[in-house]
């Protein structure tokens, strides 16, 4: 029998490990041509969305190890690079973009095994986000898993639009 934190800790690298197969998987088979095709009305591509978890993931996992936040100013350059991260720019291949989301998802991994899950961040200043907001590095994981969810299924969507197959059913 494992303890509850342990079992806790189990319990969100399995969550987590799932829907990071779900999005993995709807890559499988792709060109990087595929992988960067618009197939709906969104700007969104499969390779843009593996790069654009991957990318949130680091950066909530230097949250959860206290790394202070710079404040953005969202100049054009800004805006410019986070639409970037939707797509595959020139350069980048999916197998690419794939290798850097398994070595940030084996980092977070090690970070949900080892960091204390109640220590607590404010979160960083933003337009959208009230000042005095903290959040537990326990939530910090359940973000992430969601986020990592949620663009599992918008990926899903997008492949099956581009050649039938469907991660989810």
């Amino acid at each position: 029998m494992t303890t509850n934190q342990s079992g806790e800790r189990q319990d969100l690298l399995d969550f987590l490990g799932k829907h990071r197969d779900f999005l993995r998987h709807t890559a499988q088979g792709l060109t990087d041509e595929q992988a960067n095709t618009r197939s709906t009305v969104s700007a969104l591509t499969v390779g843009g969305l593996i790069k654009h978890v991957a990318s949130v993931e680091q950066h909530w996992a230097d949250f959860a190890q206290g790394s202070e936040a710079t404040p953005t100013e969202y100049t054009p350059e800004v805006i410019a690079a986070w639409e970037n991260q939707f797509r595959l720019v020139e350069g980048e291949t999916l197998a690419g973009v794939l290798a850097e989301y398994e070595k940030v998802a084996a980092a977070t991994d090690e970070l949900v095994r080892t960091l204390d899950l109640d220590t607590s961040y404010e979160l960083p200043a933003a337009p959208w986000q009230p000042p005095g907001v903290f959040w537990s590095v326990r939530r910090v994981f359940l973000h992430i898993t969601a986020e990592t969810a949620q663009h599992a299924g918008h990926a899903d969507i997008i492949r099956e639009s581009i050649d039938g197959q469907k991660t989810m059913g």
